[in-house]
């Protein structure tokens, strides 16, 4: 009896979440504002990425950032100095964000004077998975450095994702990883996920996700005509 009471509680969590996220993805479309998940562990390049999405997008769409993190101020710090409006949620002891702490972020942003919207989630490849936080894309990062079974170690997360980026490909023989097995480790979880190969620090595949963004941020919009 105990441990069914357990899964009914998480059943309930998880029900909750998803009228949260469901309330802020309407806010989101209200505003015209196209919103990503930005999942993955501590290292893997989360941060840097979303530091160069923003150079590359922010002369021609306005940018803001939502940073989680247990301690947010230092990945929020590095975002503010590309001057675009960002927002630190710290979660304490929670080793994810959830759709209500970034419903009651939300409105604490110009959301007017927003057109894309990127939130960094916790630093793992576990929590993060069953929680939408009511974003139109959810992306997940990973790097070499964590191993190239990394991806068949965490599975649900890239069965949640709708992008998958694998970082730092440049020392990949370096750390002794197959960013190729990765690929494919990927796109048997989810097939209808897109993969990319990336050296963020080296710009290499950025062009490619901005692509991705820019196409989401059209079919939202035109879906919400």
């Amino acid at each position: 009896m105990h441990f069914v009471s357990v899964l009914d509680i998480g059943k309930d969590l998880l029900k909750a979440n998803k009228k949260h996220a469901d309330k802020n993805r309407k806010l989101l479309n209200k505003h015209n504002v196209v919103a990503f998940d930005f999942m993955g562990a501590t290292g893997s390049g989360k941060t840097l990425l979303i530091e160069k999405l923003i150079d590359n997008l922010k002369d021609k769409y306005n940018i803001g950032c939502i940073a989680g993190d247990v301690v947010a101020k230092y990945d929020a710090g590095r975002m503010k100095k590309h001057n675009v409006q960002v927002m630190p949620l710290n979660t304490g002891k929670e080793c994810h964000l959830d759709a209500h702490l970034v419903g009651h972020a939300l409105p604490d942003l110009d959301l007017d004077n927003i057109d894309i919207l990127f939130i960094e989630n916790v630093g793992n490849l576990i929590c993060p998975a069953d929680f939408d936080l009511g974003t139109h894309k959810r992306i997940v990062v990973v790097s070499v450095t964590e191993g190239d079974d990394t991806v068949e170690k965490h599975p649900m997360i890239f069965k949640t994702a709708d992008l998958t980026i694998i970082n730092k490909v440049d020392i990949s023989d370096a750390v002794g990883a197959d960013p190729l097995k990765m690929k494919k480790d990927a796109e048997l979880l989810n097939e209808n996920m897109d993969v990319l190969l990336t050296s963020v620090k080296n710009d290499e595949g950025i062009d490619k996700v901005i692509e991705f963004i820019e196409k989401t941020r059209d079919e939202v919009i035109n879906n919400n005509k």
